[in-house]
């Protein structure tokens, strides 16, 4: 889930794009309504500590933070003191001896065993996998599980996963890692809120879930980067390709360990944030020729992969041409129109540089012009149909349910987590990606030559605001690449579930995009059926070139 602006723009629930804070207090990029002229900085100010964080400052980006340091002051000189104090690790770690996992496997010992048959392999130079078989737990329980944790020590990295074998064939159906987004929010949100083999309710009880994505195929949920989830490091990531090489490093890992899952295709999926993690690690997986990762597709549900396209989405979804009826004023939504060409030249020149004096005034300035009129109305960033309800779990009270259940001690002990304590979403994390620059890089450009390779998905729930249907669509269509010209002529055709109209799609070359109807951000929690119907074609080829 990608947070909305007022979350910082903020974190992301399930993982597809950006996430964002549902009240204006929790958001470090958007102006709040209380402002004070006594914590608002001189452009003087900014610039003399702006000087110290070093890097590429152009004439652009000077002009750039000069002008949100007199829109949003109070953001301004949060996000300059943020660059300037780095946010703590987790505290409270407890390690469990190596005696007590059911397996061990030390990353040398795998690189000596393989040596160059894997590429990449100096990636597993220091590192461990360490994993255990939950029990007791009541779920899936007929059908083998592993959790644990892949150790970097070099970094001191510790990643937490959950895996799940298919309830189906899993000697021949294939593998998929999901991915949610934030950046900072756990992938066991997406385990437990959308496509897992349980949800939890309101009694802080498991409940099965008939649509879970492990139907007809092995699921890893992967809480990534480090110090998401049950995940712990005393250091810090706050870019997409720095976790990239940690993700290689854990799929090596884990399929060395566990041959039998090696051979049958292999899939990513995620959403929201997503759109950012998943171009960027399947590239780094496809630059290995020699690998034990056998990637065949990959699948990005409302993500946030191109920015300067998407933010030009804003507007008309907000403004009732997406499906559904008009949230703003005529004025609010001219105003929205009349901000989208420097919001777009600010994303252009981040798009550029790359550089944090680029990129992170383009973030803040596009995440207050373009998305705090709706973040206003009290409506949930991630349904348009609906207000809010639960301000303190991300408009979803589902979300802290799990909370607790994942916090209870016995659920730590069978799973073998290692933190004091499971947050559904670190926002610490959402933070030092989107004052890394990262938020607003051009994460499109690694699909043209996955595109040579792989199959790539696209879909989006149509309710969502946040990483909305219109702007997905608009960026496939004007994304460049050798199959751009057939793929926007085709027309959106029905997806159908039985003789149920449940969205759109259209696939040309590799490339596919779908629309599911009456989905919120977080489409497989709105429609499981379809979800899982979606996945099941898709993974058995159905609509590859």
């Amino acid at each position: 889930m990608k947070l909305s602006v007022a979350s910082v723009a903020a974190l992301s629930l399930a993982g597809g794009a950006y996430a964002f804070f549902p009240n204006t207090e929790q958001n470090p990029l958007i102006a709040s309504s209380k402002s004070s002229s006594a914590l608002s900085p001189s452009i003087a100010q900014i610039q003399e500590q702006l000087s110290a964080l070093g890097g590429e400052h152009t004439a652009e980006a000077i002009t750039a933070w000069n002008r949100i340091a007199e829109l949003y002051p109070e953001d301004t000189i949060s996000a300059v003191q943020a660059l300037l104090n780095k946010s703590k690790p987790k505290s409270g770690v407890k390690k469990i001896p190596d005696n007590k996992w059911d397996y061990v496997v030390e990353g040398n010992d795998v690189v000596s065993a393989l040596g160059s048959k894997i590429g990449g392999h100096e990636k597993l130079k220091g590192t461990k996998l360490r994993i255990k078989k939950p029990n007791g737990l009541g779920i899936d329980e007929d059908i083998k599980q592993y959790s644990g944790y892949l150790d970097v020590d070099d970094d001191d990295k510790h990643f937490f996963f959950w895996f799940f074998e298919s309830r189906n064939d899993p000697k021949n159906d294939p593998v998929v890692l999901w991915l949610n987004g934030g950046p900072g929010c756990s992938s066991l949100t997406g385990l437990f809120m959308e496509l897992g083999p349980a949800s939890i309710n309101a009694k802080i009880h498991t409940v099965d879930n008939p649509y879970s994505w492990n139907s007809n195929a092995s699921v890893i949920f992967l809480d990534q980067p480090v110090n998401v989830g049950y995940s712990y490091s005393s250091s810090e990531v706050s870019s997409t390709q720095a976790a990239g090489k940690d993700v290689y490093a854990f799929l090596t890992m884990f399929f060395n360990q566990f041959p039998e899952y090696s051979a049958q295709d292999f899939h990513i999926a995620g959403e929201s944030y997503a759109g950012h993690y998943i171009p960027q690690f399947a590239t780094e997986i496809l630059e290995h020729e020699d690998r034990n990762i056998n990637l065949k597709s990959v699948l990005i549900g409302n993500g946030l992969t191109d920015g300067k396209t998407q933010y030009n989405y804003y507007r008309p979804m907000a403004c009732g041409e997406g499906g559904y009826p008009s949230v703003l004023s005529e004025s609010e939504c001219q105003a929205m129109d009349d901000a989208y060409p420097r919001c777009a030249s600010m994303i252009d020149n981040c798009y550029k540089s790359g550089s944090v004096w680029s990129c992170v005034p383009a973030s803040i300035y596009c995440n207050n012009a373009m998305m705090r009129s709706y973040q206003n109305t009290g409506r949930n960033v991630y349904d348009i149909r609906g207000k809010c309800e639960d301000t303190d779990n991300l408009c979803y009270s589902e979300m802290g349910w799990i909370q607790k259940y994942l916090n209870k001690e016995e659920v730590m002990s069978s799973l073998g987590a290692e933190v004091s304590s499971y947050e559904s979403c670190n926002f610490n994390i959402n933070r030092n990606f989107l004052l890394g620059g990262d938020w607003m890089k051009p994460f499109h450009t690694f699909i043209p030559p996955l595109l040579e390779k792989i199959p790539v998905l696209i879909y989006a729930g149509d309710a969502d605001f946040i990483c909305n249907w219109l702007g997905n669509h608009a960026w496939t269509e004007a994304l460049e690449w050798h199959g751009k010209k057939q793929f926007n002529k085709e027309p959106l055709a029905p997806f159908m579930v039985g003789y149920e109209e449940k969205g759109q799609m259209k696939s040309s070359n590799n490339f596919t995009f779908a629309r599911v109807y009456q989905a919120g951000h977080m489409m497989p929690y709105n429609q499981p059926e379809a979800s899982l119907e979606l996945l099941n074609r898709w993974l058995f080829g159905e609509y590859w070139a």
